[in-house]
């Protein structure tokens, strides 16, 4: 473990694994049952740091739902309902003292809790003789919305660290090492933890969470580093998931990681303490690069980055289109009273002074032109495939009929 401070000023100094060994921890044990009538069972002053997770006596109403009329899985545990405020100050209290049976002089606790009831614990913690050293806000990065849009989103969770007795001099605090980990930074009252989700989150084989307030390895993580010793004892009064202890022996076996590699790293080292006989002296070999270019070469890179790096505009010009409505139009004014066959370009020569309108006065009267042939104002005529269109008016006969005439088109 790093350098520890406890307290405000005390600093220990490191320990020295080969000189003189710690004491042998005590095994990890899981206790079901009661959590007082179980620390009852267990020896005084034997815990170095507590961190407690109690129910939080949220006192829901009936089942929340989402805006689409779904339903939240929330905390509606038995463990969780209290029949009135003075229940769970006296279950508060009832536990928070068998841990304080249970911690050493220079043991602290930590306890979360929400609005609902973290006021009520800190009331109690006081009452009992504790003394509180911080307060921390768990902010989340991932809370979950508030569905009703009534109150603020509930984004936090407070965090009491207290110590067994005042005055409080002589616990475990890991100051340097926390730091150390916070870019040389001293570590805040606001952490910031996502809730816990995905791999981390333990479900059963029904797919469903196991427990509905598992927190978050890192939050437990960063509680133990900064209030334990490697071997120090922790206890969890309410080990849901158990995390608490996961966290612990995973901590544990990184600091005995970290031990063997220090043992290691100082063995009389080869080239440093150690020399080996007759072995000769290397030969240090120094690399300088040089870079020779010409002029057309500096150029060609150069023009090869500029252009790389230049931007080309296009403007696409405005395209006029000729309509179906205009092409007729100009037919029956241009055709008029016009007996004779006339080539259709003919027409069209005043409006095809631009090479663009080609296209589009082409086509806009050509289909012009089958309409009003289909309505009987028109004839078309044309000889050969590919050869000029010709019209004219339609011809009436004596009769009040029509005359027709037909060509290859």
């Amino acid at each position: 473990m790093v350098v520890s401070r406890r307290g405000a000023s005390v600093r220990a100094p490191r320990v020295s694994f080969e000189s003189s060994p710690p004491p042998a921890a005590a095994s990890p044990r899981i206790v079901v049952g009661d959590c007082v009538a179980e620390m009852a069972k267990l020896p005084a002053a034997s815990v170095d740091l507590v961190f407690a997770d109690p129910p939080y006596n949220l006192q829901l109403q009936g089942d929340l739902k989402r805006p689409d009329d779904s339903r939240v899985d929330a905390v509606d545990d038995d463990w969780d309902k209290f029949s009135s405020f003075s229940a769970y100050d006296d279950f508060t209290r009832a536990w928070i003292t068998a841990c304080r049976r249970l911690m050493k002089p220079t043991a602290t606790l930590w306890v979360i809790g929400s609005y609902h009831n973290i006021f009520r614990v800190g009331t109690v913690l006081q009452d009992l003789g504790f003394w509180i050293l911080n307060d921390i806000v768990w902010r989340k990065s991932n809370p979950m919305p508030n569905f009703r849009g009534r109150r603020f989103t509930n984004a936090h969770e407070t965090l009491i660290w207290a110590a067994r007795q005042a005055p409080a001099k002589d616990y475990t605090f890991n100051y340097e090492a926390l730091k150390a980990g916070n870019d040389d930074i001293q570590m805040r009252s606001d952490w910031l933890f996502p809730l816990c989700t995905g791999e981390e989150r333990l479900k059963g084989r029904d797919g469903k969470k196991l427990h509905p307030t598992q927190k978050p390895e890192a939050l437990l993580a960063r509680v133990i580093l900064a209030a334990s010793r490697p071997d120090d004892l922790v206890l969890d009064p309410f080990c849901g998931t158990g995390t608490t202890g996961a966290v612990a022996q995973r901590l544990r076996r990184l600091e005995t990681i970290r031990n063997v590699a220090e043992q290691l790293l100082n063995r009389p080292q080869l080239g440093r303490e150690v020399f080996q006989r007759g072995a000769p002296e290397p030969i240090a070999e120094i690399k300088h690069p040089e870079w020779s270019a010409t002029l057309y070469d500096l150029l060609t890179a150069y023009a090869g980055r500029r252009q790389t790096q230049a931007r080309s505009f296009v403007r696409m010009p405005k395209r006029t289109v000729w309509s179906l409505a205009e092409a007729r139009e100009a037919l029956e004014r241009l055709i008029g009273l016009s007996m004779e066959w006339s080539p259709l370009d003919q027409y069209l020569a005043e409006y095809l002074v631009e090479p663009s309108m080609k296209a589009t006065v082409m086509a806009s009267s050509f289909a012009a032109t089958l309409e009003l042939v289909r309505e009987g104002h028109l004839e078309l005529n044309q000889h050969a495939a590919f050869a000029p269109l010709y019209v004219r008016k339609r011809q009436k006969t004596e009769n009040g009929g029509v005359a027709a005439e037909t060509g290859n088109g």
